[in-house]
């Protein structure tokens, strides 16, 4: 019997005998033991701010938000940019804490800004002052890459153009990529495997495509990002199973993607939280339908799960695979 299940079996002998409130203190204690990292996050997006649809709705919660994080053992936090706002106010909220870091880079859907003002070189150059004025911050290029399944935002012909332009910004910073790919795997292969040589590193985030889609990005030296989005289906979990965990990363694409009731993923699930409706928000409890990184515990729960290994093991693994690429 291995040591990590008899001190299980102490701990549920222990819990037995203690209240539920005890219980949710002590739940919480031996999560944050364990080291994470949440690859992606949107946490400059309003809803973080009590703000939902341009209507407030509770008080601005963002501090509470990231305590919970912190309590159940995430120890890092990289803020998802992909357009010049997104750039602006992660940037600036990254700079308010030392746990937090962001990417810089345009998300394909938003490829359009690129001729905003009639000079694409120049917006590429400013990514890049960004970049360089901001080391200590920005860890990686992106959102970037192809999707096709938003067209209706982005041409794909303007997608294709500026996902290469910003592999020259891989290129001239040395930093890892964070790519986004929906329905355009071949298009993204081929323009990742020409240009494999001048990216130092990348993740394909939010991954959410088939067996053959997720192996031909690890032939390319690539990591895996996966979240709540990519635990749907009992296909997704068979997908992620196939994957090695030394090319897998967590994420919780927060206020998005969190593992719902109804997805397959949920049965695994151990870590559970208070949670209350926007409309009757309270103090300490997570808002209903809004992901936010403390759930990036039960992204890594589902993950043991399915890999059919010990929550400490699979936990040490990926959070060494995310510092090996990002810090």
């Amino acid at each position: 019997m291995s040591l990590f299940i008899k001190q299980l079996q102490k701990l549920c002998k222990i819990k037995c005998q203690m209240s539920s409130c005890e219980q949710a203190c002590l739940g919480t204690k031996m999560a944050a033991r364990l080291k994470m990292i949440d690859i992606g996050a949107n946490l400059s997006d309003l809803m973080f701010r009590g703000v939902y649809h341009g209507k407030q709705q509770h008080p601005d919660d963002l501090t509470s938000v990231l305590r919970r994080a912190v309590d159940i053992g995430v120890t890092k936090m990289i803020i998802t940019c992909g357009c010049s706002d997104d750039i602006k106010n992660g940037l600036e909220l990254s700079k308010t804490r030392d746990d937090l870091y962001c990417t810089v880079g345009c998300h394909p859907t938003r490829c359009s800004e690129f001729e905003k003002d009639g000079d694409p070189d120049d917006y590429l150059d400013k990514l890049l002052d960004v970049v360089q004025n901001n080391k200590d911050k920005v860890v990686a290029v992106g959102e970037c890459g192809l999707d096709y399944d938003r067209l209706h935002f982005c041409p794909k012909e303007t997608q294709l153009k500026y996902f290469e332009k910003q592999i020259d910004l891989a290129e001239r910073t040395k930093l890892p990529m964070f790519l986004h790919m929906r329905n355009a795997n071949k298009d993204f292969c081929d323009i990742i495997k020409r240009n494999r040589d001048r990216i130092h590193a990348g993740v394909a985030h939010c991954f959410t495509g088939s067996k053959e889609e997720a192996h031909s990005i690890i032939d390319q030296g690539l990591y895996i990002g996966i979240t709540g989005c990519s635990l749907k289906t009992n296909e997704n979990l068979e997908v992620v199973k196939s994957i090695p965990l030394e090319k897998l990363m967590i994420e919780t694409d927060a206020p998005w993607c969190e593992i719902r009731p109804t997805h397959a993923g949920f049965h695994y699930i151990k870590t559970k939280f208070d949670t209350k409706k926007k409309e009757k928000w309270q103090e300490g409890a997570c808002v209903k339908g809004r992901n936010e990184p403390t759930h990036l515990i039960q992204v890594l729960e589902v993950l043991a799960a399915i890999k059919g290994l010990e929550i400490p093991e699979v936990a040490e693994i990926v959070f060494q695979n995310t510092m090996n690429v990002f810090f």
